[in-house]
């Protein structure tokens, strides 16, 4: 059938309304590699900008670190550009499984299985382990990613309120009758940036009988005190049953994701997660890379250590300006605006400041919840902090938003 006026017209009419409430999203174009300075095309056909880069999940920095584009070289050289198959076909090198093992240990975990990307280890994972027998208690604001995997399984599908653990186990006690209870939750909260109360889960995990999974891809590289994460850094590091994360952000910043945790059911994504089964390998470009990543890490802390102090200073220098920050201790430090148009506002004039960051809205974030997310690296220096403190202290007055808290900035702009 082909494409008719009528469709046409559909469509575009949902796409002019998306715009007319403000929540349009536009992309930018990158003329360089990841870092803390990039030259950025925006508006499109506009020449590139050399601007400060605060939106990045390039949390360590290692996106284009001059060893990691070498051994991504050295693989591409001795291991070809991609796999062209699965990888229970022909699709599995030594490299990959070499990979699964050093995360393996470094997660402190029983095995590890890479996929496409943590999208795809979170669409596999649920269906391969529980059935209708189960029971799925998850925190109300997990990643989108899981929310959509948690659909593709049969088991049953509950809710706690965000990190309230008198809820959760309230679901604990109702569904003791469950052959399988499994606590689903983030480990950094992508959107707030707040980090799970993982021991307190643990803790009721052990007294209720159920498993543990945790998305810890906003946390993995950098969290606790050697970077193993928030199972370190809530100190129940080598306890939590199943661990997916990514790694596109800390661990490399290219793609790929992986399931790790208790054996047995590491395997069973093994024999039935279907991103698994159906997806083209992880290119060996990427797992030369990401085996480098982890070989940098896991020798000194000196990266997470300048991460933590960029994200004390960040917030310290935010709190004096006067915007309105979500408290916490990750990297994440969203700036609250609660209004879509005032957001994009914000995020277009710091651009004219040299300053790049992105307002986020509706879908991404619930109505009136609109912002814009900071995100630190240890690539940043000083001098990028400072600069784009006194970037939002400029565009802050301007739209008169500094001092105001949540209820007069609503009250001034609207939700």
């Amino acid at each position: 059938m082909s494409y008719s006026d009528k469709a046409r017209a559909a469509f575009q009419s949902e796409l002019n309304n998306i715009k007319e409430a403000g929540l349009f999203k536009e992309e930018r174009y990158i003329h360089a590699p990841q870092g803390a300075e990039i030259e950025v095309e925006f508006p499109v056909g506009s020449p590139p900008k050399r601007v400060i880069n605060l939106c990045a999940n390039n949390y360590l920095g290692l996106s284009s670190h001059p060893e990691v584009v070498a051994a991504a070289h050295d693989g591409l050289g001795h291991r070809g550009y991609g796999m062209s198959s699965v990888r229970f076909i022909c699709g599995t090198q030594d490299i990959h499984r070499q990979l699964e093992t050093n995360l393996t240990e470094f997660l402190g975990t029983e095995d590890t299985l890479l996929f496409p990307s943590c999208m795809d280890a979170n669409a596999g994972v649920f269906e391969a382990i529980l059935n209708d027998q189960d029971v799925m208690i998850s925190d109300r604001l997990v990643h989108a990613s899981i929310v959509d995997g948690m659909r593709l399984c049969k088991a049953m599908t509950d809710t706690y309120k965000h990190s309230d653990m008198g809820h959760l186990e309230e679901k604990l006690q109702e569904h003791q009758d469950k052959r399988i209870r499994l606590i689903i939750t983030d480990g950094v909260f992508s959107m707030d940036g707040d980090v799970v109360k993982l021991d307190e889960i643990v803790a009721l995990a052990k007294k209720y009988d159920a498993m543990v999974f945790v998305d810890d891809s906003h946390a993995s590289g950098f969290m606790g005190k050697t970077g193993r994460g928030t199972p370190e850094h809530c100190g129940v590091h080598g306890q939590i049953d199943i661990i997916t994360t990514t790694l596109g952000k800390a661990l490399g910043g290219a793609s790929g994701g992986c399931v790790s945790g208790r054996k047995e059911l590491v395997e069973l994504c093994r024999q039935k997660a279907r991103p698994y089964l159906f997806s083209n390998t992880v290119a060996p470009v990427i797992v030369s890379g990401a085996i480098k990543v982890l070989e940098l890490i896991s020798k000194t802390t000196e990266r997470r250590d300048k991460l933590e102090w960029n994200t004390n200073y960040w917030r310290k220098l935010l709190t004096e300006i006067g915007l309105d920050i979500k408290a916490g201790d990750s990297p994440i430090v969203p700036v609250m605006l609660y209004n879509a148009k005032l957001a994009q506002d914000v995020a277009r004039d710091m651009f004219a400041e040299g300053i790049y960051v992105v307002g986020f809205f509706f879908p991404v974030v619930p109505k009136g919840q609109a912002r814009i997310r900071t995100q630190l690296s240890a690539a940043h220096d000083k001098g990028h902090l400072d600069k784009a403190a006194a970037a939002f202290k400029k565009v802050g007055a301007k739209y008169g938003i500094l001092g105001l808290n949540k209820k007069q900035i609503i009250e001034k702009y609207g939700m």
